[in-house]
């Protein structure tokens, strides 16, 4: 029973020290089936997102999702700070022997209880280890519990630094796409240019943007759970914004270059098809079609108002349905999974952006009319 109960305890260990560390240190995707953290975020977020759907509000029900992400990353670090201190009092109790102040028998909960002060070094001394392998287990766990504390010193600022910057992309795509933002106003706004550069410029800068939110979400994959400041607003609505765009301007418009929506196109589709995979996303043959063909004729109509017009409208819609295919999928999967919006192409009527909206926006049209309305009383 002891050699059993000490397997155990090595077991648990073992399995919390690496998930820690694929978790916190390892930069990339781990592809194994099971792991803590993977578990752990499977079955807290399932259930969390069926209370969500309850919420019939638009904006409580983004205000409780919000939560779940630093919620989660709290309750994670919980997880394994109470392994590991279940695992050392496992093998307390398999390999050990301790002395108890008051002279009771050392129980397996009160071992449970040693390995807790131990762990978060507290020290109170009423239960002592005895025996060689006791301390030697007692002063590794205290070693550990001080490098637990600057794991999570460490690791709480990497995560806010890393969400703050995907964040101020996303707030300034505010006003050069809309929000939510879609191909219809980024294209309305800066396809017709007179220099392209200023597109490709806006490309290139998603190109890298892209590239990052790769990098992060794949080194942090809570980071997919944290939702944008505003609720119309969210990483895979610009993730795909950005694609739509790409794809559009790679069908075929005129006078306007592929060449850099090309090398964007190429790195966002592949920080969506990788960020599928980080959460758990699948693919579903029911999706519906985000651009119906009354739907791309009305973009069209609208691009061709700005003095956008589509190069070759016969080959142009094969090939934008190639390139949706390898994309779009994803994208959908995700939204589903994680209860994001995935923006239309194009809005059904024209919006305010976020700049131009606010809290005292009627009050303050209310006024400028009781003054206009004044002033001319006062005229006549």
């Amino acid at each position: 029973m002891a050699v059993l109960t000490s397997i155990l305890g090595v077991v648990v260990i073992v399995l919390i020290l690496l998930d820690s560390f694929e978790t916190v240190v390892l930069p990339r995707r781990v592809t194994r089936h099971f792991r803590v953290s993977g578990w752990f975020y499977r079955n807290s977020w399932r259930p969390w997102k069926a209370i969500a759907k309850r919420v019939q509000s638009p904006s409580r029900r983004e205000s409780l999702l919000g939560y779940f992400g630093p919620l989660s990353l709290i309750f994670l670090l919980a997880l394994w700070a109470m392994g590991l201190i279940l695992g050392f009092a496992l093998l307390q109790y398999g390999t050990g022997q301790h002395l108890q102040s008051a002279g009771q028998v050392t129980s397996f909960k009160i071992l449970i209880y040693h390995s807790g002060e131990t762990f978060f070094t507290l020290g109170y001394g009423d239960i002592i280890p005895t025996t060689t392998t006791a301390r030697v287990l007692a002063v590794f766990e205290a070693g550990m519990g001080f490098a637990f504390l600057g794991v999570v010193i460490g690791y709480l600022p990497t995560i806010y630094s890393a969400f703050s910057k995907r964040e101020i992309e996303i707030a300034l795509l505010d006003a050069r796409a809309g929000s939510p933002p879609t191909v219809a106003e980024l294209l309305a706004r800066f396809g017709n240019c007179p220099r392209q550069t200023v597109l490709d410029d806006i490309l290139r800068d998603w190109e890298h943007w892209s590239a990052e939110i790769l990098e992060s979400h794949l080194s942090y994959p809570v980071l997919s759970f944290y939702r944008s400041q505003h609720n119309n607003q969210s990483w895979l609505a610009a993730l795909t914004t950005i694609l739509d765009t790409s794809a559009m301007v790679i069908a075929g418009i005129d006078g306007i270059y592929s060449e850099q929506a090309r090398l964007t196109f190429a790195v966002a589709r592949h920080a969506v098809v990788d960020l599928a995979q980080v959460v758990n996303a699948h693919y579903d043959p029911t999706q519906s079609d985000r651009l119906q063909p009354q739907e791309l004729a009305r973009l069209t109509d609208y691009l061709a108002a700005s003095g956008l017009h589509i190069k070759d409208p016969a080959t142009f819609s094969n090939k934008l349905n190639q390139l949706r295919a390898k994309y779009e999928p994803y994208a959908l999967s995700i939204g589903e999974n994680l209860f994001y919006t995935v923006p239309p192409w194009i809005h059904p009527e024209k919006g305010k952006d976020n700049w131009q909206a606010g809290p005292w926006d009627r009050a303050i049209q209310a006024r400028s009319l009781a003054q206009r309305v004044q002033s001319m009383d006062e005229h006549f």
